[in-house]
């Protein structure tokens, strides 16, 4: 979730609780609306499906110690105003918040930097001189879950994206059409407040504007003033084959637009893959288990069992025993180096649980002719513990 979302949104009013509730209220809240709202509960209403997901996010946040203080932090400090902020700079604004933080507020923390203590959290926003020039857009993780075929021979997917970008209504500026955002009356547009203590002096967002320099009298209907709303984009993605669940693919340049020029940020998606009826896969090579009658073991056969692409027959010798893996070289997944992996069939012997009358005689007239197994070592084994048993103490 992007840092502007968390400006734009109050996850407390989403959730119908107030800024000081317990992590219980939140839980109990969050769970009394998912009741309510879950999509099972209002099959084909739209509103119901966006609350829901909106309450979701909510809870995402609220109900992580780390998320929410952090939360809590930025808006106070900059309130809905910051995303606004951030558009007037891409309309020309000079107003920029690594001209002021830059220097003076890493003093305030030690050296540390107000880049190093609230980067995470405003990614990257008060980088010294960062406003001025072309940005790269974040990075954005996505989770993709894929059919079994689709991993081993690759595809191309639709995939939605919500991140955030300038409003259309009224173009960043927070304004209701027609009207404009007044100069600060406290800070006179700088967005700053200055404070003299002794020896020192300190510089701070004014919080009349939260340190955008101008005041919306009239909201935008669309963005409620904060002059950016979260986007939907659809991107058609190419699964390269032979991904494997859990592993993570690099989109170069399918992240968030960049700003004023900038490059685009990548795009991680986990892959989840869906298991298969038939196949399962050790690495790069695909399985299956095939089930063979009694006498195929014994008398041996020839098998054409199903690929990824296809068919293959498999010869199975005389005298198999239940558990062998048979291999069918480059039948399995494709490799980076433009190979295969294999096919490997266990074929398992299939004990019928029910015989006919004839099949059963005709079992039978084999079993006195067949030879026995040799069980010698077994025989041995229960004849030295009978042995040993027999000397046992009593109780």
């Amino acid at each position: 979730m992007s840092s502007k979302d968390w400006l734009e949104k109050d996850f407390y009013a989403v959730l119908g609780v107030n800024k000081n509730a317990s992590p219980d209220e939140i839980k109990k809240a969050y769970r009394r609306l998912a009741r309510e709202l879950h999509p099972d509960r209002n099959p084909g209403n739209r509103e119901a499906e966006e609350r829901f997901k909106a309450v979701s996010e909510a809870y995402d946040v609220l109900s992580d110690e780390r998320k929410r203080r952090e939360y809590d932090e930025m808006r106070s400090l900059f309130g809905a105003g910051a995303f606004r902020r951030s558009a007037r700079e891409q309309y020309g604004s000079p107003f920029d918040l690594g001209d002021f933080m830059g220097g003076r507020m890493d003093d305030r923390f030690g050296g540390a930097g107000f880049t190093d203590l609230f980067g995470t959290i405003f990614g990257g926003m008060g980088r010294p001189g960062g406003r001025r020039g072309p940005q790269r857009g974040r990075d954005v993780e996505a989770e993709v879950t894929l059919d079994f075929a689709d991993a081993v021979h690759g595809a191309t997917l639709p995939i939605t994206l919500r991140s955030p970008g300038v409003c259309d209504t009224c173009r960043g500026s927070g304004a209701r059409p027609g009207t404009q955002p007044r100069t600060c009356p406290i800070c006179r547009g700088s967005g700053l407040i200055s404070t003299n203590q002794g020896a020192f002096s300190f510089t701070e967002p004014c919080r009349e504007c939260q340190g955008v320099g101008t005041v919306v009298d009239e909201q935008c209907p669309e963005c409620r003033g904060t002059g950016g709303v979260t986007k939907t984009r659809t991107l058609n993605v190419r699964i390269p084959p032979g991904v494997a669940d859990g592993q993570k693919i690099r989109l170069a340049g399918r992240g968030e637009p960049g700003e004023r020029g900038g490059p685009a940020g990548d795009l991680h998606l986990l892959v989840k893959v869906r298991p298969d009826a038939l196949f399962g896969r050790e690495g790069d090579d695909l399985t299956l288990t095939v089930p063979i009658s009694y006498a195929e073991a014994v008398l041996g056969t020839d098998l054409r069992v199903p690929t990824m692409d296809g068919s293959v027959t498999v010869r199975v010798a005389a005298g198999t025993p239940s558990g062998r893996t048979l291999r069918v070289r480059g039948r399995g997944v494709p490799k980076r180096d433009g190979g295969s992996g294999d096919l490997l069939v266990t074929l398992e012997v299939d004990v019928p649980t029910a015989l006919s009358p004839e099949a059963r005689k005709a079992l039978e007239e084999y079993a006195l002719h067949a030879p026995p197994p040799s069980r010698a070592a077994i025989d041995e084994a229960v004849r030295r513990n009978e042995f040993r048993g027999s000397h046992a103490r009593p109780d």
